[in-house]
């Protein structure tokens, strides 16, 4: 374990000291008594909105100690120095984790995830977390979980079992699952993907998506505020748009952007236009994505827009269109329309509410007149969001406050599909 005298050293040791006093506590009673530490990774805004209900629910904990680790596109100013959201938020930080190299070639993204199995061992070595919790398919991720291996530290993955066949996120979030010791499924069909791949049926728990959890208490800003805020008068329709690299596209990445921005010219609404994730060729994206939005009094380039307003512009926006997850994931509880384009979210479960086209600009600009027509927007009245109930974060909790401590956990065994 990790830190010889650390609090999982002392919780997993098997050795009590007997008292005369029949009513002193042993050492393991001491030990059960000292909060839990819980280490949450964040590397993004992407994963942030998600795990902010989680956070919220480990701090109300009156057993549960939080660690959080800030790292990557947090820290970087091209990105929008999200960091400085988390601090806004009230969150306490313990320790920023520099990983992310400030260039965009697939070389320097694999210079990066070493870098963040070394910056990550040597945090998590200093802080001594009992479990280690992170989120999805982000490369960052990766180097986090793999950072937890030698130090026997169990790691919680969220999100699971998914599938996204355009982009490298595939193989990064079934390689996380191997590296993982308990599974919080967003949907029952990947819960099952979960046992598919070997892992033992106590380790998977179905919770739902943890990100919805946060829209049964937002806040939400109403169209006044937002329009101050992003500096448009939002009087006419919004697209909310977000595009990242298709990593498995072969370097098309920007090509496709100004495929997807030439049907965007199309059409007289408002538009949001927010930074791709740290990937290979981002940076070329966010370049068009400002230039565009630079030539246009309809329309605005903001890196990060901020938990508040994203949460609000889901709201109050017409229409999604780019290649986000969180077309997928949150905007069925707004009966938001969504134009996913390409191949990234391949795989994955989606409700009515997302209409998929190629990378053409007339399949796109075909995609955004569908979402944009009020006939096709009544039709998702009442949409059932397939990725839970907004209840997921005290589901999680739960497991990372009872789950046992020890080799049981960090053991794991393969488990195999029944003969037929």
């Amino acid at each position: 374990m990790v830190g010889a005298g650390g609090a999982s050293a002392q919780r997993n040791a098997l050795v009590f000291l007997v008292s005369s006093d029949a009513a002193a506590m042993t050492t393991r009673d001491r030990i059960d008594a000292m909060p839990r530490r819980i280490g949450v990774v964040t590397v993004a805004r992407s994963d942030y909105g998600h795990l902010g209900p989680v956070l919220t629910e480990i701090r109300a904990a009156g057993d549960l100690q939080l660690l959080l680790f800030v790292a990557s596109a947090h820290l970087s100013p091209r990105f929008g120095e999200t960091v400085r959201m988390i601090e806004a938020d009230g969150w306490s930080i313990a320790e920023r984790v520099e990983m992310l190299l400030d260039s965009d070639a697939p070389s320097a993204i694999a210079e990066s995830i070493g870098r963040g199995v070394t910056t990550f061992a040597a945090a998590f070595a200093r802080h001594d977390p009992d479990v280690v919790v992170v989120l999805g398919d982000r490369f960052e991720m990766l180097s986090a979980a793999i950072a937890a291996l030698p130090l026997t530290l169990p790691v919680a993955h969220l999100h699971g079992g998914e599938v996204t066949e355009g982009a490298i996120d595939e193989q990064v979030r079934h390689a996380i699952t191997k590296l993982s010791h308990l599974h919080f499924a967003a949907a029952e069909p990947y819960a099952r993907r979960l046992a598919q791949m070997g892992e033992e049926a106590w380790r998977i728990h179905c919770v739902g998506a943890p990100g919805l959890d946060r829209f049964r208490t937002a806040a939400f800003l109403p169209r006044p505020v937002l329009s101050a805020r992003l500096g448009l008068p939002l009087a006419r329709p919004t697209l909310l748009v977000t595009f990242h690299p298709g990593t498995l596209d072969g370097g098309e990445a920007v090509a496709q952007t100004d495929e997807l921005l030439a049907a965007l010219a199309r059409f007289d609404v408002e538009m949001i236009l927010t930074s791709p994730g740290a990937d290979a060729s981002s940076h070329g994206i966010i370049e068009r994505l400002r230039a565009f939005a630079a030539g246009r009094a309809n329309a605005r380039f903001v890196p990060s827009l901020g938990d508040d307003v994203y949460c609000s512009l889901l709201r109050e926006s017409a229409a999604m269109a780019g290649n986000s997850s969180s077309a997928l994931i949150e905007a069925p509880s707004f009966g938001l329309p969504a134009v996913n384009v390409g191949d990234r979210q391949r795989g994955r479960l989606r409700a009515a509410n997302v209409i998929d086209v190629a990378h053409g600009r007339d399949a796109i600009a075909a995609g955004i007149e569908r979402a944009l027509d009020p006939a096709f927007r009544r039709t998702l009245d009442g949409l059932l969001n397939p990725y839970g109930d907004g209840r997921a974060a005290p589901r999680i909790v739960k497991v990372l406050r009872e789950v046992e401590l020890g080799p049981r956990l960090v053991r794991k065994a393969f488990v195999d599909l029944p003969k037929s």
